[in-house]
């Protein structure tokens, strides 16, 4: 049984920005030299979150449309109130979607489902640089 720890780097815009890092989290599987197992992502923070969607404009949009009608920007948040950075929106939507998901692969390979990206979404009302763990346990 083998436990590796990656990290990698994305830059994000804020503002519900989607990113996709499949492509990402399939080379440091694939790096790893564990044939197969699960991978976890993990992203440090309280205003990001990951998961998984059909990486297209549609989709993309539905989801975006879809945080707002359930944690709205322009709503009072008491974590504004408390420290004024107005990104209260931002801490209910992360905690909504959660930091972390988990994939099996076997052969080195992610078992995605065919239209299923693993997506890292920030919703922070800034630009940010964000770490992503990766941990990659199996054998």
């Amino acid at each position: 049984m083998a436990v590796i720890t990656k990290g990698l780097r994305i830059e994000t815009n804020g503002d519900t920005d989607l990113i996709d890092i499949t492509s990402e989290v399939a080379r440091g599987v694939s790096e790893s030299g564990v044939s197969s197992g699960t991978v976890t992502v993990f992203i440090p923070g309280s205003t990001a979150g990951v998961t998984t969607i059909e990486y297209e404009g549609g989709a993309i949009r539905d989801f975006q449309e879809a945080i707002e009608r359930i944690a709205p920007k322009d709503i009072g948040y008491y974590h504004d109130a408390r420290w004024g950075d107005g990104n209260g929106y931002s801490h209910v939507r992360a905690a909504l979607q959660g930091a972390s998901l988990t994939v099996p692969f076997t052969s080195s390979r992610l078992l995605l489902g065919t239209w299923q990206q693993i997506i890292v979404v920030d919703f922070d009302n800034r630009a940010r640089s964000r770490e992503i763990i990766l941990q990659i346990i199996g054998e």
